[in-house]
């Protein structure tokens, strides 16, 4: 009997790296399942590196899919060939969906257009949708024509809010997926030389270059600050960082002001003697990041997903906004909604030094209050739990194949 066939579409990079875990998931449930991908925004890095072929073109627009963010961005990627490119991705799409058997796409209107468009049977993931932000989902026509049809055979939501409100809306076939990352947000061992008893800080500046150098020299001021105001017995500070950016570390640490020693960050005040111990210490990981979002009494997070598992694993975050084109107040305020109380976004603007000092207070301020921390516990895994979204959705994606495994 031949194998069954999937494509996934995603736009966007969260949506691909949600893909990929429902895929790593699919594949130990039935190997013999073929995969194919589209990624309609960027390179579709989540796909490659599982070795999931790619059917057409793919190009990073000077975006990075954040057009939403500023009129700006949208006319520099129109400027860069985003019609066309959409048109071939699209073109590309309705050439290989008729030997699918079946489509799963993660998105919004976007994704969930070109699935309806193969005429083929999809599974529709809603991840960079949520009924949080606002109360309710208001859904665009086009995405609500896409959703209710017939060949539409469920709607997988990241929140089971969200959940729940399409439903009362009548879209039936909406179901709580998850955040598939979360399944594998495990600690591998990695040793982090945290002391015991000392609140732990993980720094979070995203993932995507050059942004994510200009988020963590933010950071670093920022640390700079949080040294000076807080109690003696200190705090630890762990940075996850993409390996690029642990590339470009040394020359943040001299932009900064610091010194970098394998991986090791510090910081001492102007005019201090070479005896003297240094004001602050950061370790940097380019493969740690399950154990430092584990291990972590707080977050201070300029990331999108990374944020969203820190909140569902029950962490405090601090946010400042950054200059862009993802992280900035826009984008941090509606991270704020989206995670209830556990995200708190200090500054309504690129963060000023008068902003990185009040920051820096609220990080003291909330590793003091033992109340504020136990309601983060409960608020996040409420909010985004319980985890198993990649074998919730792989298995649905089994059964309206037909396989079982």
């Amino acid at each position: 009997m031949p194998s069954k066939r999937i494509l996934f579409i995603s736009n966007g990079h969260g949506e691909d790296n949600h893909t990929s875990h429902v895929i790593q998931t699919l594949r130990q449930l039935c190997p013999s399942i073929e995969m194919a991908a589209m990624p309609i925004v960027g390179e579709g890095r989540a796909y490659r590196s599982l070795d999931i072929p790619i059917i057409g073109p793919t190009q990073t627009m000077p975006s990075g899919g954040f057009f939403y963010m500023k009129r700006l961005y949208m006319l520099k990627d129109f400027q860069s060939g985003l019609i066309g490119l959409t048109w071939r991705q699209l073109q590309a799409v309705l050439q290989y969906a008729p030997n699918c058997d079946l489509i799963m796409s993660t998105g919004d209107f976007v994704s969930q257009t070109f699935a309806y468009l193969t005429k083929r049977p999809f599974v529709s993931f809603i991840s960079c949708l949520s009924a949080l932000y606002e109360g309710q989902l208001r859904i665009n026509p086009l995405l609500w024509h896409d959703l209710n049809s017939s060949r539409c055979l469920a709607v997988f939501t990241r929140d089971s809010y969200t959940a729940s409100d399409l439903q009362r809306q009548g879209i039936a076939k909406a179901r709580f997926g998850g955040i598939p990352a979360l399944d594998r947000v495990v600690p591998t061992g990695k040793d982090l030389y945290l002391k015991p008893d000392i609140p732990a800080i993980a720094l979070l500046p995203g993932s995507r270059m050059p942004e994510a150098a200009r988020n963590f020299s933010l950071q670093l001021q920022l640390v700079i600050e949080i040294a000076k105001v807080m109690p003696e017995s200190g705090f630890q500070f762990r940075a996850a960082l993409v390996p690029n950016l642990m590339e470009q570390l040394d020359d943040i640490a001299k932009s900064q002001g610091w010194q970098l020693n394998q991986g090791i960050l510090t910081y001492s005040p102007p005019g201090s003697s070479a005896e003297e111990s240094p004001l602050v210490e950061v370790r940097c990981y380019s493969d740690a990041f399950s154990d430092i979002l584990y291990y972590s009494t707080l977050v201070i997070g300029m990331a999108g997903l990374a944020v969203d598992l820190s909140v569902a694993m029950g962490k405090p975050i601090i946010q400042i906004p950054g200059e862009g084109p993802q992280f900035t107040y826009r984008f941090a305020e509606a991270q704020t909604r989206l995670s209830g109380i556990s995200a708190q976004t200090i500054g309504t603007k690129p963060a000023t030094p008068e902003i990185l000092k009040q920051a820096a207070k609220r990080v003291v301020e909330t590793l003091e209050d033992s109340d504020y921390l136990a309601k983060c516990k409960v608020n996040g895994p409420e909010r985004f739990g319980p985890p198993g979204a990649s074998e919730r959705i792989a298995r649905f994606l089994l059964n309206s194949l037909g396989e079982t495994e």
